[in-house]
């Protein structure tokens, strides 16, 4: 009895965890009212800091400038001080999620931007959301290094089954050299969770009725 409740106390609480850290979520959708939704639910995740952006060119384009700042900020700080505050880790954008279609760049072209190889965001987690399930999509969403493919209307856990991708993302932080990316062998496989067609494993799959149906989703 008292081995396993030592064993009990020793698994990590991941609610825990997402309340002790700053996560900052990028979500990007070209409805007002999904994004505040998209807010809100995050929020509700523990996500402490929300930017919503309507669009694939403002994503970039923010997140450009979030690397400028960061630039500057590291120049000016590097005599001063080692550590640094909520605020300034705040500024690391620790997921994205886009819709996939809007108007100009869709989902998938800023997926295929920040996952580019010379790209300096690759190791952030980019989850794609589409009110269509088109199991073409998904596949080519997913090959390009997306972690999930929800489908719309989002619900409170559909987010919540985001958060290890959050803690994940936390990892890359602390340590930039010698990361690498999950872009292996072992990701090609497609596995259906709640309203979430992921390339990763689901550690506890709902019930089948509550999974989306794609019609022929190959696995390559």
């Amino acid at each position: 009895m008292h081995i396993q409740m030592e064993l009990q106390s020793d698994v990590p609480d991941t609610q825990q965890q997402m309340e002790q850290q700053h996560f900052h979520v990028l979500a990007v959708d070209d409805s007002p009212c999904e994004r505040k939704l998209l807010e809100r639910l995050l929020r509700e995740c523990s996500c402490k800091a929300v930017t919503c952006v309507e669009s694939g060119d403002k994503a970039l384009e923010y997140l450009n400038q979030l690397d400028t700042h960061q630039s500057n900020s590291a120049d000016s700080t590097a005599s001063s001080s080692s550590s640094k505050s909520p605020q300034q880790e705040g500024l690391k954008v620790n997921l994205i999620i886009t819709d996939y279609s809007m108007p100009g760049m869709s989902g998938y072209d800023l997926l295929k931007t920040v996952k580019g190889s010379s790209s300096s965001w690759k190791d952030i987690p980019v989850v794609v959301i589409s009110s269509e399930n088109v199991p073409s999509r998904i596949s080519m969403c997913l090959q390009e290094g997306a972690e999930e493919f929800l489908l719309k209307p989002l619900k409170l856990s559909d987010l919540k089954n985001l958060q290890p991708h959050l803690l994940k993302s936390l990892v890359h932080s602390n340590k930039d050299t010698n990361c690498s990316t999950d872009t292996g062998n072992n990701d090609n496989v497609v596995k259906m969770n709640n309203n979430v067609i992921s390339k990763r494993i689901a550690m506890s799959p709902e019930p089948s009725e509550r999974r989306p149906k794609p019609k022929e989703l190959a696995v390559v």
